[in-house]
């Protein structure tokens, strides 16, 4: 499998109008890269666009040799990119265990066993509660969800849109702790995350959208030791 998701030149539109404008960007298995930018700058359509919601307009989206634009995005998940879009969402009538099981439906019958189990125990929080219907959980437990449906793909590469959305601090601490966690087992992460502090602290690169465009990529350390660059393009969007 390849250690390496490669974004080229990706243009999304949403409606009529372009908001994500020729983007480039790499993950690499393993690691964190934060992609940060002020509400609009463009960061959740990029995320829908390279898992195949949204068809881009333009553009490359590549797992070693085979690419990903023009796939469909349940095809996109079986090939090793799994998505979390904000917002927590769950199937909320079904039980935690069925919402685990419907994501791993690519898998056979033993392997989507082992993927549940493997997601479980990143999250053993779910596993009292498997036969709770997801809907009555917290905002928080909800989110647990759908990370380990994520997971339960068995994903090289996964996509997190703003994890900590609405959520207490406490709860934010241990989803931190979650995405370190599943970096450190090999999986490249792409977090969007509106703290950006704690995105930085994860990360070990950074890429800054402004405008749906790229305004800064690089060393996360780096742009840590340049809040002017944060601040001007969170005035900007």
């Amino acid at each position: 499998m390849t250690d390496q998701l490669v974004v080229r030149g990706l243009r999304v539109a949403r409606g009529a109008k372009v908001v994500v404008h020729d983007v480039d960007l790499d993950v690499r298995r393993g690691e964190i890269t934060a992609l940060l930018g002020a509400n609009g700058a463009g960061k959740s359509s990029f995320v829908l666009g390279v898992a195949g919601v949204i068809a881009p307009l333009a553009g490359s989206v590549r797992l070693g040799n085979f690419e990903l634009v023009g796939k469909a995005s349940h095809v996109i998940r079986a090939n090793g990119l799994a998505a979390v879009p904000e917002g927590h969402r769950v199937f909320t009538e079904l039980t935690v265990h069925d919402n685990l099981q419907v994501a791993g439906s690519m898998h056979s019958k033993t392997a989507a066993a082992a993927a549940v189990d493997e997601a479980l125990a990143v999250f053993p929080e779910l596993a009292e509660r498997l036969s709770q219907r997801a809907g009555t959980l917290s905002g928080g437990q909800q989110q647990m969800v759908a990370l380990a449906q994520a997971l339960v793909c068995r994903p090289a590469f996964l996509l997190a849109d703003e994890l900590s959305l609405g959520l207490a601090p406490l709860v934010v601490k241990r989803l931190v702790a979650a995405v370190a966690q599943i970096a450190a087992a090999g999986t490249g992460v792409l977090l969007i995350e509106q703290f950006t502090t704690v995105a930085l602290a994860l990360a070990t690169d950074a890429v800054l959208m402004e405008r749906g465009r790229v305004r800064w990529s690089g060393p996360a350390q780096e742009l840590q030791a340049q809040p002017e660059l944060l601040h001007a393009a969170y005035l900007a969007g």
